[in-house]
């Protein structure tokens, strides 16, 4: 219970991942709307045989750090965060979350991340945390722009979806600026 309490935000707690949420993580993830909002790539379906690779790949992971998102009112699987790089001598991470389609406009993807910059400043002592976002996912920005992250650049007309080309705009935030609004508990 000790990581739940460090781990747990408003509305959704961190957690490890598990063996039950490969199916609805496949499920999730293959969502068209979902994966149009990730993958640079084509927006093709993955098949459930990589789902579970990506999951047993989970325990030899070195410094990345993937967390399944639950809710706390009734311990439900909605999506997934964590961290996808460090760089430790410059003590820079790169974040990334998903939350299934279903819970969109719900406050949990917000919630999320607050938590997982709060495991980033606090726990790893990381001075900056950036993500990606493409220019068209603007629920996305204003969420990210929520828990204090900064536009930092812009890379013109990066990706090619839905038939024309779209910005990915790269963000940012530094320890010292998070949380300043936020009370998240820990």
């Amino acid at each position: 219970m000790g990581v739940m309490r460090v781990l747990k935000g408003r509305k959704v707690y961190l957690r490890e991942y598990r063996k039950e949420d490969i199916v609805l993580a496949h499920e999730y993830i293959n969502d068209y709307e979902v994966k149009r909002m990730l993958v640079p790539g084509i927006p093709f379906p993955l098949r459930l045989e990589e789902e579970e690779k990506w999951y047993d790949s989970q325990s030899s992971s070195k410094d990345t750090y993937s967390f399944a998102i639950a809710k706390i009112e009734d311990n439900e699987y909605i999506g997934g965060c964590g961290i996808n790089e460090v760089d430790w001598k410059n003590s820079v991470v790169t974040v990334g979350i998903f939350i299934a389609k279903k819970f969109w406009n719900e406050g949990y993807g917000t919630d999320a991340m607050r938590i997982l910059l709060r495991f980033v400043f606090e726990q790893m002592n990381i001075n900056k945390a950036k993500l990606n976002v493409y220019s068209f996912n603007r629920r996305a920005i204003r969420s990210y722009q929520k828990c204090g992250f900064r536009i930092e650049g812009t890379l013109r007309q990066e990706i090619f979806r839905d038939g024309s080309f779209h910005d990915e705009i790269i963000m940012g935030i530094l320890k010292d600026e998070f949380g300043r609004n936020d009370q998240t508990s820990l």
